[in-house]
C-alpha cells in the first residue's frame, strides 16, 4: 500500500507514461516527463544537502516546474515548504529561520526578494533551479545516506497565522496527507479523464488536492498562472478554454467569478463539479453561481490547515433559504465531536468546539510544542484530537454546523488570520504605541481587515507609511484595509478593557 505522496506520481507514470500530467497555458507534460524531471530535481537536491529529516524552501509561483518542485522535493526525503514568492521578505525570513532548510528551490536566484532573503544570516546553503543544473548557491553535496522513508515522515510544513506575532508551521506528515487525498480522490470521482484547476498557492492547503488527488487519478493539473483568480475574466476563460471539469476555490473566489467572469456567453459545459472551502459561502451569492452553472455539483468542504478536510456537505440543489450553510458530515475515517469546555460532548442541539480525531491529523506545530499542546489534547475518553476553535452544533440528523470562533480569529479570502500577528507587526513601528486590529464582516471576503494604532508623544507617521510598514512584513491577505492614526488613547469600556465594538463601528465607517 502507498504510504508516500511521491508514489502517486511514480504509479501514474507507470499507469498512463504518455497522459497529459500538468499544463500551463502552452506548457504541456505527461506523466513520464514530470516524473523524470522530479526525479532529476530530487538528485540535484539531495547533492545540495536536502534529504530524510530536512525541509526544502519553494519559493516559486504556480507552475509546471512548482509542480516539478513539490514532488522533486519528496523524492529527495525531504518536506517541501512553500514560501510565498511576492510576499514579504521579513515573514518568509521569520519562517525559514524557524524551519531552518539548507536548500531553497526558486525559479529566479538573482530575483530582488531572493537576494534580499538570502542577505541575512540565514540557514539556506544552497539554491536550485528546476530544470537547471543544479546547485547555484553554496555549500557543499551531501550523500543520500538511508532512503528508506515510510509514511509518518514529514511531507509539508505550511505556514500560518500565528497569534503571538510570528507564523505557525503547521507540519503534516505523508500518511496524514494520503489519508485526505485517498479519500477525496474516491469522494469526487477523479479519474484520467479529469482537468483539475489548481487555483490555491502552494501556502494555501486546497493546494494539497489540487496536485495530489489529482495525480493519484492520473488526471491533468491546469494550473491557473498567479493572478488569473484574481480576475474573474481570466478565470473563466481558463475554465472554458481548457475544458476544467473540477473547480476547487474560496467563496470569495467563487463571487467574483460569478459577479464579473461574464459566465453567461461561456461554455462550460465540461464542469462537473464545484468544491468550495475556507469559509462560509453566503446562500444568496451561492444561488446566483449554482443557476449560472446548473451542470455542476457543489461541495462545500470544511476544515483547518490543522485536519485539512475533515467534513462535506455535498449540496441536492441550490440552497432554499438563506440560513447558513452546514458542514455536513465527517470524511472518511475522520471524527468530529461537539465537545464543552470540559472536553466531554455537548447535549444534542448545543453549541460547542469542534474537535476532530482521526487520520488525517496534522503531526504539531513546527519547533513549538506548547502551542502544538494547546490544539493537539486528548479528549475524557482518551482520543486523539485537533480542538479547533471553531463552534458548531450537531443537528438531529447528524449533519454539523459552523457557529463562528470562540477566539479572535479572522477568516478573509479563505485565509485562516491571527489579529495578534497583525498587531505585533504594527507594534514594531517605533511610532506605534498601541495598536488594534478588528474585522468588520462583509458579505464577499468573510471579513475586511481595519486596524487603528495610538502614536506616541512627539512621534510623526501617517497611514501611507504604516501601510508600507506592514506590506514588508505581512502578506497581502494580511495587511489592513485602513489604518486609523490616533493621537488620543482607543476607546474603553467601563471596566477599562478595550471598547472593541465601539472602534469597530467607527473603523466601519470610515471604510
Amino acid at each position: 500500500m502507498t504510504e508516500r505522496l511521491d508514489a502517486l506520481l511514480h504509479e501514474a507514470a507507470a499507469r498512463r507514461p504518455q497522459d497529459v500530467a500538468v499544463s500551463c497555458g502552452e506548457e504541456r507534460l505527461d506523466y513520464a516527463g514530470l516524473e523524470g524531471r522530479a526525479t532529476a530535481l530530487a538528485a540535484a537536491l539531495r547533492r545540495a544537502g536536502a534529504g530524510p529529516g530536512e525541509r526544502v524552501a519553494l519559493a516559486l509561483d504556480k507552475s509546471v516546474d512548482a509542480v516539478v518542485a513539490v514532488f522533486g522535493a519528496l523524492g529527495s526525503g525531504a518536506a517541501w515548504l512553500p514560501l510565498d514568492p511576492q510576499g514579504p521578505v521579513e515573514r518568509a525570513r521569520r519562517i525559514v529561520a524557524d524551519c531552518a532548510p539548507r536548500v531553497l528551490v526558486a525559479a529566479s536566484p538573482g530575483a530582488p526578494r531572493l537576494q534580499a532573503l538570502l542577505a541575512a544570516p540565514t540557514p539556506i546553503r544552497s539554491v536550485v533551479v528546476p530544470g537547471g543544473d543544479g546547485d547555484v548557491g553554496g555549500g557543499g553535496a551531501s550523500s543520500l545516506g538511508d532512503t528508506s522513508r515510510d509514511g509518518a515522515s514529514l511531507a509539508y510544513v505550511l505556514g500560518t497565522s500565528g497569534s503571538t506575532g510570528r507564523p505557525k508551521g503547521v507540519a503534516v506528515s505523508h500518511r496524514a496527507a494520503l489519508a485526505f487525498v485517498e479519500w477525496a480522490a474516491a469522494a469526487f470521482e477523479l479519474s484520467r479523464s479529469d482537468v483539475v484547476a489548481w487555483q490555491a498557492p502552494l501556502q494555501f492547503d486546497l493546494s494539497v488536492f489540487d496536485l495530489f488527488a489529482t495525480v493519484r487519478a492520473g488526471a491533468r493539473i491546469c494550473v491557473a498562472p498567479p493572478g488569473t483568480s484574481a480576475f474573474p475574466a481570466s478565470l473563466a476563460e481558463l475554465l472554458e478554454r481548457e475544458r476544467v471539469t473540477t473547480c476547487y476555490a474560496t467563496p470569495s473566489a467563487l463571487m467574483r467569478l460569478s459577479r464579473h467572469g461574464d459566465l453567461g456567453r461561456r461554455d462550460l459545459s465540461a464542469l462537473r463539479q464545484v468544491l468550495f472551502a475556507g469559509e462560509p459561502f453566503p446562500a444568496p451569492r451561492l444561488r446566483e453561481l449554482m443557476q449560472q452553472l446548473p451542470r455542476a455539483r457543489f461541495h462545500n468542504l470544511y476544515g483547518p490547515t490543522e485536519t485539512n478536510v475533515c467534513t462535506w456537505h455535498p449540496l441536492e440543489g441550490p440552497p432554499a433559504g438563506d440560513a447558513p450553510l452546514p458542514i455536513g458530515r465527517p470524511c472518511a475515517g475522520d471524527d468530529v465531536e461537539v465537545l464543552g469546555e470540559d472536553g466531554t460532548p455537548v447535549p444534542p442541539g448545543a453549541i460547542g468546539e469542534l474537535a476532530v480525531g482521526g487520520p488525517t491529523l496534522m503531526d504539531g506545530y513546527w519547533n513549538d510544542a506548547a502551542a502544538t499542546r494547546q490544539v493537539l489534547r486528548r479528549d475524557r475518553s482518551g482520543t486523539l484530537r485537533c480542538f479547533t476553535g471553531d463552534l458548531g452544533r450537531c443537528r438531529p440528523d447528524g449533519v454539523l454546523e459552523f457557529h463562528g470562533r470562540r477566539d479572535a480569529m479572522i477568516k478573509t479570502r479563505g485565509w485562516r488570520v491571527e489579529p495578534g500577528e497583525i498587531e505585533a507587526a504594527l507594534h514594531e513601528h517605533p511610532a506605534v504605541e498601541e495598536a488594534l486590529v478588528v474585522p468588520v464582516a462583509d458579505e464577499e471576503l468573510g471579513h475586511r481587515i481595519h486596524a487603528a494604532v495610538v502614536v506616541g508623544a512627539g512621534r510623526a507617521v501617517d497611514e501611507p507609511e504604516l501601510q508600507r510598514f506592514c506590506a514588508e512584513r505581512l502578506p497581502a491577505c494580511m495587511r489592513p484595509e485602513t489604518i486609523a492614526v490616533l493621537r488620543g488613547p482607543l476607546p474603553r469600556t467601563p471596566s477599562g478593557k478595550l471598547d472593541r465594538q465601539a472602534i469597530a463601528a467607527g473603523l466601519g465607517r470610515g471604510a
